[in-house]
């Protein structure tokens, strides 16, 4: 029931909004510079200060109370407005009270520029991980005695928690924030500047550059930069585990500085003074660079191509074009199907059923949360390692995985109808009616993770296709490649986070149980799941019926042997009568 020429006229719009796309780009945005020359920062003092914290201070113990106490008393004697913010968030170990040390030192004029650095960890010794802390303590030292433009807030941090409760307690409007992560590993991985945030925020390219340009300035490395595919799945599926994030998502511009880049350092990463200078340095020369310069734009949501940035409007039109071809022909197939007395409504049925075996893990992830069985679920994603996989944890992924197996197991009819739906209209009509309705809803919400989808939907209608015949080994390869999207962004966080697979099913398990995944997204990826469990298939069963060509014996004469009239017989009307 597919029209080639309605795909290939829907290809037009296509076209069109490419060039809309290519007119779209813009000029980044320049750094902030400053005359100023950092050198009043002391590496030996912030490297001093990163050795002396203890090595074990899991967020909520006596250790991380002991480091907050000492980080007010320092604060306190440079001079700054300190106060403590204390809350009860939840920890590995369980919920605990936790404390937020801030100093202030106010400005001339409105706006306030926020370092962070957290304090805690939950491995040990984690001393790159305390370089953060120590660069903050040594930039009080240096800001003590500066008379400032906005106001600057040093904050020292505990537990994941701990940046999104930081929001309420700061000084407003904030122009900016730099959270230090790793700022002494002796190993770096790009990007050393993460602009990422929960959501589809990114942090604006004036504050990136201004970070890059320190940092280049100070310790001779670039900031690097993330693979346009990268940028799509961080957008598409927003999945960072540094303090920048919730500040990003609550429309602050926030970037981390971290030579680890995305990753939480190694607990035994190899640290030096070198390093420690050279990131400190730069911090201070942002500071300063921030508080001479104008006010910095509010994150949004692009993606940087060829050095120019392609603003969402854009990404969000060529993504609509690119389903317009698809919807085109899915409509016109329904209308023939129905026309020609195919039944299009069970079918739809058949393609939903095969989202509920994910569907029921997720109820049983909720139920879990519900019953208190995960313990600790955070809000946002858990670095590897942070939340260790303890008995009810493990208990609860052999459940998830034997209620999702066994409801493939049970539901025989998502599979049993194979025979039927391969090569039947209705059931064609109906999986892409399906797949395009439920790419239409995501677009609305993010474009970036119905652009995921797009390649499934240009490939697999061609697979549905009855009419169209195609070797089975590539309908298998068209198959695959419209999941290649998601495959490849398991994929990318696995290497860029450092997760094992097992570490990432847990990590998933706690987004849905702390509401970093929505249950409505939950639901969207489950039908799509279910659409592609669908059209496995209804692919599987198309191969098998498929039959080898016979090999028919050949019967007419070559040149050697007679081949005149009459040897090929003849036809009714040419016979005498």
């Amino acid at each position: 029931m597919l029209d080639p020429r309605i795909y290939r006229t829907g290809l037009i719009v296509v076209v069109l909004a490419v060039i809309v796309f290519a007119f779209s780009l813009q000029g980044q945005q320049s750094g902030l510079s400053t005359t100023l020359t950092p050198d009043a920062f002391n590496g030996l003092n912030a490297y001093r200060d990163m050795n002396s914290l203890p090595h074990s201070r899991p967020a909520g113990s006596a250790a991380d109370f002991a480091i907050a106490d000492q980080v007010y008393g320092r604060l306190k004697d440079d001079n700054f407005s300190v106060s403590r913010q204390m809350f009860r968030a939840a920890t590995p170990t369980g919920k605990h009270p936790l404390e937020n040390v801030i100093g202030v030192r106010t400005g001339l004029r409105p706006g306030t520029i926020v370092v962070v650095a957290h304090r805690d960890a939950t491995s040990s010794p984690a001393t790159a991980e305390a370089s953060g802390t120590g660069v903050l303590l040594d930039l009080a030292r240096v800001l003590s005695g500066e008379t400032l433009n906005h106001t600057v807030a040093l904050a020292s941090t505990s537990g994941s928690a701990g940046a999104a409760q930081l929001i309420r307690a700061l000084p407003g409007p904030i122009d900016a924030v730099l959270v230090l992560g790793d700022v002494a590993g002796a190993r770096v991985r790009k990007p050393v500047v993460v602009p990422w945030s929960d959501g589809e925020l990114v942090a604006p390219p004036m504050l990136r550059r201004t970070v890059g340009s320190a940092l280049s300035t100070q310790a001779g490395l670039s900031a690097g930069g993330t693979s346009l595919a990268g940028q799509f799945l961080h957008l598409a599926f927003p999945f960072t585990v540094a303090e920048q994030a919730p500040f990003g998502s609550s429309g602050i511009p926030a970037v981390l500085l971290s030579a680890s880049g995305e990753r939480t350092p190694d607990a035994h990463a190899r640290v030096n003074r070198t390093q420690i200078t050279h990131f400190g340095s730069a911090a201070l020369e942002v500071v300063s660079a921030l508080d001479v310069g104008p006010r910095v734009p509010a994150p949004s949501a692009y993606v940087l191509l060829g050095g120019n940035v392609v603003p969402a409007w854009a990404i969000r039109l060529l993504v609509f074009a690119l389903i317009l071809p698809v919807l085109g022909a899915t409509i016109d197939g329904f209308a023939r199907a129905r026309r020609r007395g195919h039944p299009v409504g069970q079918w739809v049925v058949w393609v939903l059923e095969g989202a509920v075996p994910f569907v029921l893990g997720l109820a049983v992830i909720l139920a879990a949360k519900a019953a208190g069985w995960l313990g600790m679920a955070p809000p946002s994603p858990a670095a590897p390692g942070a939340i260790p996989i303890h008995g009810g944890g493990a208990a609860l992924l052999a459940v998830l995985a034997f209620v999702v197996i066994g409801s493939f197991a049970l539901l025989r009819r998502v599979l049993t109808p194979g025979v039927k739906a391969s090569g039947n209209p209705g059931a064609s009509a109906a999986l892409l009616l399906v797949l395009c309705a439920l790419t239409m809803v995501i677009w609305v919400s993010n474009p970036f993770a119905a652009a995921m989808l797009v390649p499934a939907l240009h490939l697999w209608l061609w697979v549905t296709a009855p009419e169209v015949r195609m070797h089975p080994a590539i309908r298998l390869v068209l198959l695959v490649a419209g999941l290649a999207p998601l495959v490849i962004g398991v994929a990318y966080y696995m290497v860029t986070l450092g997760y094992g697979p097992i570490d990432l099913a847990w990590t998933v398990v706690l987004m849905v149980a702390g509401g970093h995944v929505g249950v409505l997204a939950a639901l969207e990826w489950s039908v799509a799941l279910g659409c592609a469990l669908s059209i496995g298939a209804i692919g599987a069963w198309t191969v098998r019926r498929a039959q080898p060509l016979e090999q028919t014996p050949v019967t007419v004469r070559g040149p050697i042997t007679y081949a005149g009239p009459g040897s090929l017989g003849g036809t009714k009307s040419a016979l005498r009568r």
